[in-house]
């Protein structure tokens, strides 16, 4: 059920990011044509520079539908997770074309400033940007908003750039208005300004993809809403060491650890995981693809002044975030625990630190301290 559940909304996804981009690439030609014809007949290096801009729109758009037609592909022997990653690919392609459109339009428009070409506007070359900035407003909105319903990242992006688009054509349409009643002629300076929003806008949208294929820090609302779900269960004393893994948009993978008391079966334990594993995916989607598990003392009242010692030991320290999975073998003399370390500390340096503390208050016992990472 899940896998068909899985299936159904990346087809839907799919085919809403597919009629999005046509929508762009057909509204950006039809600009492109009408800003290329009044740009050439009133010599206007700003409109004509408008029309490459949404000429490179609609290229975007074409990457965009490719990009989620292969990102949809089922899983294989070689990707077994999946093509998702694709469309971040494509993502960098769109903002590739965006930060080449912004270059050429900056080359041609400082050319402009140095050997200037008197323009002629006409009536209808101004209805004609009014019209363009009206209807990049409104493409711009729906794009942005289709994007983030179905969490596409090239989508969102292009929408962001439609409306930096309007604000541009505006930009065009004062510098003519300007032009026509006290004859200062702004087209090259315009020019330089859309050519500086264009490039800003490929950098933005390339960094971003760049965060999103080397893997950035999960949103905390998501991680804290997740560990809140995990520790709803009765049996779970506390949900750590989340992990996200990205294979693409919506297609979010993780694994956590969850601290169970000592009494609990093997048999227990799969039934409780393999609930909290459902319960996770209905509810967001996640796929928790392993629960490890802590196990923690409940019958030894001298475990409890142990864990007591070593926390007061651990945490006096700022680089140490957080203490768990303690458990302390009275018998054998072992304790072992995690310790959630900030970036501010070397590894080694801290397990060191720690090590010698701890075992100044407790000689006898040997440890097992494992460094986590503040994800």
């Amino acid at each position: 059920m899940a896998e068909k559940n899985i299936a159904e909304l990346s087809a839907a996804r799919e085919k809403a990011i597919v009629k999005t981009s046509i929508i762009g690439i057909l509204t950006n030609v039809f600009l492109v044509v009408f800003k290329a014809v009044v740009g050439l007949l009133s010599n206007s290096i700003a409109i004509i520079l408008d029309a490459v801009n949404n000429l490179s729109d609609a290229l975007s758009s074409v990457v965009t539908i490719i990009g989620a037609k292969l990102g949809a592909k089922q899983p294989d022997k070689k990707h077994p997770l999946g093509y998702g990653r694709i469309e971040y690919l494509s993502s960098m392609i769109v903002a590739a074309i965006v930060l080449y459109a912004g270059i050429t339009s900056m080359v041609e428009s400082v050319k402009a400033i140095f050997s200037p070409e008197k323009a002629e506007y006409s009536a209808i070359s101004l209805i004609i940007i009014s019209v363009a900035i009206v209807v990049k407003l409104i493409l711009g909105q729906y794009v942005k908003r289709q994007g983030k319903k179905h969490n596409s990242g090239a989508l969102t992006a292009s929408g962001s750039d439609a409306l930096f688009d309007a604000i541009l054509s505006a930009s065009v349409l004062a510098s003519a208005i300007i032009y026509l009643i006290w004859g200062i002629s702004l087209e090259a300076y315009v020019g330089v300004i859309i050519s500086v929003f264009i490039i800003k806008a490929g950098i933005e949208m390339m960094l971003e993809t760049v965060n999103d294929i080397l893997g950035k820090r999960a949103d905390k609302e998501e991680t804290d809403r997740i560990k809140k779900l995990i520790c709803e269960e009765p049996e779970v004393r506390g949900a750590y060491d989340l992990i996200m893994f990205n294979f693409g948009p919506s297609k979010n993978y993780a694994s956590v650890h969850i601290e169970l008391p000592d009494t609990m079966t093997v048999d227990n334990v799969d039934e409780l995981t393999r609930r909290i594993q459902a319960k996770i995916y209905l509810e967001t989607g996640v796929i928790l693809t392993g629960i490890g598990v802590y196990s923690y003392n409940t019958s030894d009242d001298e475990t409890a002044k142990i864990r007591n010692t070593v926390q007061k030991i651990v945490l006096k320290h700022d680089w140490a975030l957080q203490l768990h999975g303690f458990f302390a073998d009275t018998e054998n003399k072992t304790i072992r625990f995690d310790v959630v370390l900030s970036f501010d500390i070397d590894r080694g340096e801290a397990l060191n630190i720690l090590t010698k503390e701890v075992h100044s208050q407790l000689p006898e016992y040997s440890l097992q301290i494992v460094p986590d990472i503040d994800a």
